[in-house]
């Protein structure tokens, strides 16, 4: 079966009810026939369910879906996408070990990486997302893993998946991509030599603002360390959040159709325009990396990115504008939302770690929701207008 259709029928086993669509599990344990398969369940002779912070028939049936549409050999799911981000670096790698990452990250990965990482021992480097071909240069004896988001947050640069794949085959090096921005939809890592994908399920696949939830898949025996560390630390997904996110990814390739159709109208529209220095969005033929996005992504995806002339200034003019569009900490909504990334998301970067990824005072997100285009358009112009 196609991915999308496996993301559909894959369903936990009906119970004797007989549902159609798979019930709530809502419980902190579960119950063994006797004592000798309670003692094979501890003792990981068998796949029943233990404990929800373990797993759980909702939790299993969002991480089989999502394995599905990646293409991946199993995965976990985490109460957050950082949680998901977080456990991939602490089941894998030991103190001594460096990782190589691309500068353009989300404000907490970067947090992470700089703040925690350091003190279990763990070195990092930053590497220009718009230039893979000088990051053989940046890895050292005791790299162990590349990390990096395409899309990255939220200057929207690119990285070629084939080559960055190339060089960790090469080196033998973990490839862990951020896929949050693109969705399973419209890449799939994993066929360009990722062995670990993550995610927050919070944004996209999700798609409408409801729960918070993460996951990483990837190669069986680096999700069974993964499992290992989180079945311990405890960030597990929440049943319910699960069952919410699993139903949410029957209809993820029909919203990523339409959010993508959306940015691309409203990217064609706005560009050029004359309260805008510059626009990018990835399938735009003037996005520097145009032909490795048409590549490698089957749409440009729900967000574009545009500078404001008249920098911080124009730009809060610009959000105390707007009508149609939300300003929330979040993306991936039904709803389109507005953000200023220099003043939120990457508010706790220095401004000189800010101009190193091209996060200017003017610079605004926006992530398009599934509104009509025309009234996403307008609500836009009028609030250029008024900036």
């Amino acid at each position: 079966m196609h991915p999308t259709t496996k993301a559909i029928r894959t369903q936990t086993p009906r119970t004797a009810e007989g549902e159609h669509s798979t019930p709530l599990f809502l419980t902190s344990s579960f119950c063994f026939e006797d004592a000798e398969a309670m003692r094979g369940a501890f003792a990981d002779e068998t796949d029943d369910n233990i404990y929800s912070r373990f797993s759980n028939p909702n939790t299993q049936e969002f991480t089989d879906k999502l394995v599905a549409l990646e293409g991946a050999e199993a995965g976990y799911a985490t109460a957050s996408g950082m949680s998901a981000i977080f456990a991939s670096f602490m089941a894998l790698l030991k103190s001594g070990d460096h990782l190589l990452c691309c500068r353009s990250v989300f404000g907490s990965t970067h947090t992470i990486l700089s703040k925690y990482l350091p003190k279990y021992g763990i070195a990092y480097t930053y590497v220009d997302a718009e230039t893979p071909e000088t990051w053989e240069a940046a890895i050292r004896p005791n790299t162990k893993m590349v990390f990096l988001e395409t899309p990255t947050n939220p200057g929207l640069e690119v990285i070629d998946l084939a080559v960055i794949g190339d060089l960790c085959r090469r080196h033998h090096l973990l490839l862990n991509i951020d896929n949050c921005f693109a969705t399973p939809i419209l890449q799939q890592p994993i066929a360009y030599g990722a062995h670990l994908v993550t995610h927050s399920a919070t944004k996209w696949i999700d798609g409408q603002g409801r729960v918070l939830g993460g996951a990483v898949v990837g190669r069986a025996d680096l999700i069974q360390e993964i499992y290992l560390f989180c079945r311990s630390s405890g960030p597990a997904l929440s049943p319910f959040n699960a069952w919410v996110l699993s139903k949410s990814l029957e209809t993820l390739d029909v919203r990523m159709e339409r959010h993508s159709a959306n940015a691309l109208f409203l990217a064609q529209a706005l560009e050029g325009h004359p309260k805008i220095n510059g626009l990018k969005y990835p399938h735009l033929p003037s996005h520097p990396q145009y032909a490795i996005a048409k590549a490698q992504m089957q749409s440009g995806g729900g967000i574009f990115c545009f500078e404001l002339n008249g920098g911080l200034d124009a730009g809060r003019r610009f959000l105390d504008a707007l009508q149609l569009l939300s300003l929330t900490a979040n993306l991936g909504d039904t709803r389109s939302i507005a953000s200023h990334p220099a003043s939120t998301t990457h508010a706790k970067l220095s401004e000189a770690e800010r101009a190193a990824v091209r996060i200017t005072p003017g610079l605004i997100r926006i992530s398009v929701g599934l509104e009509h285009r025309d009234d996403i358009l307008a609500d836009l112009l009028q609030a250029l207008d008024a900036c």
